[in-house]
């Protein structure tokens, strides 16, 4: 079958489906209306004379009245021998049904030919369309899977940066697909599973295509949502067609993304047929492939707690790789393999960038420098400077800078001194982290202003001294507020919700309380996720974990307002400079503060 056929196949048939409706409902349209009437009433419209003829058929009468209406009488037969005698003298016409013995080849010339015809053409249009999915309408088990051979791929390990940890745990799987006859001479066996955890954007894809571009072998790729169909069976097929393609083309490496779609645990009397049968192939699978073949399955998934234990048993999935968050040297490195291919200025940073983004992810990272790209471009030049970086940076913290909402002069004073009293604050705490950036220019993710604090070191640990810290520094706002405007705004409630959450861990999770000790009231569930908690304690316990909670938050904001307080005046001149100019460097905010020779000693 040609293009050009193929091309007309579609616009042929839509043509022939809309003769036959147009068929159809002008049948319907032009067909008399009919009104059932009783035989009697039938009898007394002839007497009337308002009959102009009658058909009988062999189960009714069919009546045409005299008015010429577009209507039609019809009733029942009954045996009545003078009907006849009784038309003809009252000058009706009358007649019978012929029985023709060719109805049904009638009807297979005006409707069943369109209809045979459609039918063929509708075959060839869903097998073209079949053939170029291979999963399509008339292919239900199919997989879906494409195969990406390392010249596709073109990613090593040398494009994958910030996870040397994970690294290491691969690049025995790499080896063994170099060379398997090693490990099997000396009778070891690799995992056929190896499952990449982490949260999201950490570069789990990345590292799997990593693994198939090192070891130069053909690269399955698949989602676990594309096993689950409507149809039961259809996902275990799938399985069994994707394995089938594995060893066909081993060595190979087979990847399984968002496995936790159809690995989910099994358990209760209503359950996903569909899915429990499609998990099911999937661990029969793992069980009778021969890995010596080279057939590695690797798998990721963000909901590790989700996993159904017979998936994680020793010979399946049996060895668990953590992608974790990078640290600043990861970070860092993050950060060069994404800048080289960017065309950039003598005075870029990467080191501070690094410091600047605690707890962003590859894809984070990623972001941030093709956002700088992207505001070079914006301005006019064609490289990128530490300016852009550092706006990209802020652009993914609080959102792009919102220049048509102008604040009134009250509310852009009100803000200014709630920001200062966040870096007051932090500037005369020990151990808090210096102030970068201090801004009261609108973001479109809603904050008015924000301070920006950037660590000098990583902390992996926080002491009970360094939580409180942080707590005083998220309260400064709020007692600016109210010490200089007598007032409480909206502006504190991002504050606020920290300082909660942060308090509230201290209690339950972290044992830094003296009311409840070393007891654990709370569990992390998805910890990759949205990291949310379920509580370990009846209501009476929660209600005095609030009442601690509370205390704490209290204590923190009475430490903050005596700061406050005591430094109305230097926050007074920090504020009109602010206002100024709308964004001050953590230089000039330092400059101020030590200009001032009463504070010069607390400093």
């Amino acid at each position: 079958m040609n293009d050009k056929f193929k091309k007309m196949i579609f616009p042929i048939s839509m043509i022939l489906v809309s003769i036959i409706l147009v068929m159809i409902i002008s049948s319907f349209a032009l067909k008399p209306k009919e009104e059932e009437i009783s035989y009697s009433g039938f009898i007394k419209k002839v007497y009337e004379h308002e009959i102009k003829s009658v058909k009988i058929t062999s189960n009714k009468i069919e009546i045409t009245p005299t008015d010429n209406s577009n209507k039609k009488y019809i009733t029942g037969i009954m045996y009545d021998a003078d009907l006849v005698k009784l038309l003809i003298n009252n000058d009706i016409e009358f007649s019978a049904e012929i029985i023709e013995q060719d109805s049904l080849v009638s009807f297979m010339i005006v409707w069943g030919f369109p209809i045979i015809l459609l039918g063929i053409l509708w075959f060839f249009l869903f097998r073209n369309i079949a053939s170029r999915n291979s999963g399509g309408v008339m292919s239900f088990g199919k997989n879906n899977s494409k195969i990406f051979g390392e010249k596709k791929t073109g990613v090593t390990f040398l494009d994958v940066a910030g996870q040397d940890e994970a690294k290491e745990s691969l690049v025995e799987i790499v080896n063994y697909l170099h060379n398997p006859s090693a490990y099997v001479a000396i009778g070891a066996k690799l995992p056929k599973g190896a499952l990449l955890v982490g949260p999201p954007g950490t570069g789990k894809t990345l590292l799997a295509k990593a693994v198939a571009g090192e070891a130069n072998v053909p690269f399955f790729s698949i989602s676990g949502s594309d096993f689950i169909e409507m149809f039961v069976g259809v996902g275990a097929s799938r399985v069994r067609d994707l394995f089938k393609q594995a060893v066909e083309k081993a060595p190979c490496i087979v990847f399984i993304d968002e496995i936790d779609a159809v690995g989910k645990t099994r358990g209760g009397v209503l359950g996903n047929d569909e899915r429990d049968q499609t998990l099911n192939q999937l661990l029969s699978e793992m069980d009778g492939f021969d890995s010596s073949k080279g057939v590695v399955i690797l798998a990721a998934t963000n909901r590790p707690e989700t996993l159904d234990p017979a998936l994680m048993r020793p010979g399946r999935f049996d060895r668990q790789i953590i992608v974790e968050r990078p640290d600043f040297s990861g970070r860092l490195a993050i950060l060069k393999v994404h800048i080289k291919n960017v065309k950039v200025g003598s005075d870029i940073n990467l080191e501070f960038i690094a410091r600047a983004t605690p707890g962003a992810v590859g894809a984070d990272l990623a972001n941030i420098v093709n956002e700088a790209a992207l505001r070079a471009v914006r301005v006019g030049r064609n490289y990128i400077i530490h300016e852009d970086l550092e706006e990209s940076v802020e652009v993914i913290i609080a959102g792009k800078q919102k220049k048509d909402r102008i604040l009134s002069p009250y509310e852009k004073k009100l803000v200014a001194y709630h920001e200062v009293g966040h870096a007051l604050v932090a500037a005369l705490l020990k151990g808090a982290a210096p102030v970068h950036k201090i801004t009261i220019v609108p973001r479109t993710m809603g904050a008015l202003g924000y301070t920006l604090q950037v660590d000098e070191d990583e902390k992996y640990l926080m002491s009970k001294e360094d939580i409180l810290t942080k707590i005083k520094i998220f309260m400064g706002g709020r007692c600016a507020e109210e010490v200089i405007f007598s007032t409480r705004t909206t502006g504190a409630t991002s504050d606020i919700e920290q300082s909660t959450n942060l308090a509230r861990n201290m209690v339950t999770m972290y044992g830094m309380s003296d009311e409840f000790g070393m007891v654990a009231l709370e569990n992390i569930q998805n910890k990759y996720l949205d990291g949310r908690t379920v509580m370990n304690c009846s209501e009476e316990t929660a209600t005095k974990i609030d009442d601690v909670v509370k205390s704490i938050i209290n204590g923190c904001y009475n430490s903050s307002m005596e700061i406050i307080r005591n430094n109305i005046k230097i926050m007074d001149k920090i504020a009109e400079f602010l206002m100024q100019k709308e964004t001050i460097t953590g230089e000039e905010f330092m400059d101020i503060l030590k200009s001032d020779i009463g504070l010069l000693e607390n400093l």
